[in-house]
């Protein structure tokens, strides 16, 4: 066996989900094997998700400014190399990182084997079966490099102190429980519907604290609307993402769709209960260390399709609401029950 590289760049440039999915994986990491150290290369509005772990810096990729084409990753491969790393670990595998990889010629560089043949099995309907999750496929990397890392061996950081401008901003919690509930997804097909989530939220708002996480102008302006006519609180806009974080540190659960905020608050180690609408936890992307049961199915019977697609973005338009097929009751009773424990 070769050396064990001292210095590894991790590349996963976006998007939010599959990048918050590689923090408990450095973070076993860098846990089992002290001595080595990381630099993850990857958007600079990221760099909160490292913020805590030993030995693990952030190199930031300005892919739409001076790292931009061919000419750009030149640049920045140039500047990946006066890190003097002596491995990399292509957790991304896309076009830009195998242009990296050509200009970083003489580094050691592994990439994630992604098992695209075996996810178009699963939905084109030819199998239906769990599959390698994203965090092995990530350790399997690792372990390609020298890095053997046991993921079941888990650990999280503290919850995050609050500072007095995000402590006013919550108000007084008193003794009641702490529920995130992030309703949005980048595809239609997989939320659920926002009748019925409101149905969830008007419950849960009766007895705990709820905050609502999302981004973008037509996120925060629906939820707006839903904070104007529930007992609960937006958050959506209103912090930077490092106190996001600190927020979804405290909370007692969250729920989600599939969807980057279960994975942000999975890697922080808070119970998170997600909603599949046209996608199913089978293709690999169920949120970190959560057990099965917390993930709730859209009805196969009746959407025996699914899953339609991996991320969710092509599906029949009759299967656009089949996460409606689960109750809000279902919901309540998934949270009101994990919370008791």
């Amino acid at each position: 066996m070769s050396k064990q590289p001292n210095h590894i760049l991790v590349i996963r440039l976006s998007a939010m989900g599959d990048v918050a999915m590689t923090v408990p994986v450095l973070r076993a990491l860098v846990k089992q094997y002290p001595n080595v150290k990381i630099t993850v290369l990857t958007k600079a509005f990221f760099t909160p998700f490292f913020r805590d772990l030993p030995n693990v810096s952030v190199f930031s990729a300005d892919v739409k400014g001076k790292h931009k084409g061919i000419l750009g990753l030149l640049k920045l491969s140039k500047e990946l190399k006066k890190l003097k790393i002596d491995a990399v670990a292509d957790l991304h595998n896309v076009l830009r990182s195998n242009v990296l990889k050509f200009f970083l010629i003489g580094i050691q560089f592994i990439q994630i084997d992604k098992g695209r043949k075996e996810k178009k099995e699963l939905t084109s309907g030819n199998f239906f079966g769990p599959l390698k999750t994203t965090h092995n496929r990530y350790a399997d990397v690792f372990e390609q490099l020298g890095f053997k890392t046991d993921l079941s061996v888990t650990t999280f950081p503290e919850k995050a102190n609050l500072s007095k401008k995000v402590q006013a901003l919550l108000g007084n919690p008193l003794i009641k429980k702490k529920i995130g509930i992030a309703p949005f997804a980048a595809h239609e097909g997989k939320m659920y519907p926002l009748n019925l989530m409101k149905e969830v939220i008007n419950e849960l708002s009766k007895e705990h604290q709820i905050f609502l996480f999302g981004g973008g102008k037509h996120e925060i302006e629906k939820l707006n609307k839903i904070e104007r006519k529930f007992n609960v609180i937006n958050l959506a806009g209103k912090l930077s993402l490092g106190e996001e974080l600190d927020v979804i540190s405290n909370l007692d659960a969250m729920l989600s769709m599939d969807s980057g905020n279960a994975h942000i608050a999975a890697m922080l180690g808070v119970k998170v209960v997600t909603i599949w609408g046209v996608t199913h936890p089978y293709a690999g992307f169920a949120p970190f260390n959560q057990p099965e049961g917390y993930a709730l199915l859209s009805n196969r019977e009746q959407f025996p399709k699914t899953p339609t697609s991996v991320y969710g973005n092509k599906y029949p338009e009759s299967y656009k609401e089949a996460s409606g097929s689960i109750s809000p009751k279902t919901i309540i009773e998934k949270i009101k029950n994990i919370l008791r424990f």
